[in-house]
């Protein structure tokens, strides 16, 4: 049985580990709001871009680019979007058992995020880059990460090009999902909801209607590899937000948590002090009464 010594430094250490957590909760916080703002307001952009390049595609008849090729899937790429830290609960775990059902056999992985990559050697499978982010995604760390994918594409190395990465729902919602990026298929016109569900919208009347010069041919082939850059950095945007939003209440649930526990712990140390007190009171008495 525990002293009241043991439990008063058990209770110390809590009220540490708490204060720790609580502090880390209100970081996440302030970085959420603001990961969150982010990912929001970059889906209206690329709602309009997907808009633009439908309306490109149904302008430029048979066009046809590199990476609009379709080839049979014999090699495949995913590029891993996962987080440099953890202590985000099961973020990473649920993104990771998702990206492990690819088969290893015929499967390059590109990941951006330390947990991925470590989960990628760990696994021993075959690793082509790592990169790195920050917290707050710059558009050029995106735009390394889709050249990459696309020389990988271009070069026949891999056939097809996925993204894996938490997509950010709510604040208490991160879905794990996989995404096509290459070879880019048919485009349409999306609309963004707050969830970030994409609900394709057909070209018609309500439209808006664009003049492009010099003509759609030569600006679909030269938006193409912006849109790419674009999707990553709309991904790395939604991995960030997942995580902080993740995280914070990872930390706010273990603050909670510490709480409950130094309750408990509190609760325990007063019975045990006043069995001591009790037990004192009575071998006094019985002296009292012996020498009596």
């Amino acid at each position: 049985m525990p002293s009241t010594r043991d439990i008063r430094r058990r209770i110390k250490s809590v009220k540490n580990t708490a204060q720790i957590t609580k502090a880390m909760q209100m970081v996440a916080s302030a970085k959420m709001r603001k990961a969150q703002q982010a990912a929001l307001a970059g889906r209206a952009y690329a709602s309009l871009m997907n808009e633009v390049l439908a309306a490109t595609t149904a302008g430029a008849g048979d066009f046809s680019h590199p990476l609009m090729e379709q080839r049979e899937v014999k090699k495949r790429g995913v590029i891993l979007i996962s987080t440099d830290k953890g202590l985000c609960g099961a973020l990473n775990t649920n993104l990771l058992r998702e990206a492990a059902k690819f088969d290893k056999n015929t499967t390059v992985y590109v990941c951006a995020g330390r947990k991925g990559a470590q989960f990628i050697a760990r696994l021993k499978r075959e690793l082509a880059a790592e990169f790195t982010y920050k917290d707050v995604p710059a558009f050029a760390e995106a735009r390394a990460i889709s050249k990459f994918a696309q020389e990988l594409f271009l070069s026949g190395k891999v056939d097809r090009v996925d993204v894996m990465v938490t997509h950010f729902v709510s604040t208490l919602v991160q879905k794990p999902e996989a995404s096509q990026l290459l070879p880019i298929g048919k485009l349409h016109a999306l609309e963004a909801g707050v969830s970030g569900q994409h609900a394709p919208q057909e070209l018609g009347a309500a439209s808006r209607e664009y003049l492009f010069e010099p003509d759609p041919t030569n600006v679909l082939g030269n938006l193409l590899p912006h849109y790419l850059n674009y999707q990553v950095f709309q991904f790395l945007q939604e991995a960030k937000a997942s995580e902080q939003s993740a995280r914070m209440v990872a930390m706010k649930n273990a603050t909670d948590n510490a709480k409950q526990l130094i309750k408990d712990l509190t609760l325990e140390y007063n019975k045990l002090r006043q069995a001591n007190i009790t037990k004192e009171l009575l071998e006094i008495t019985s002296a009292a009464m012996a020498m009596g």
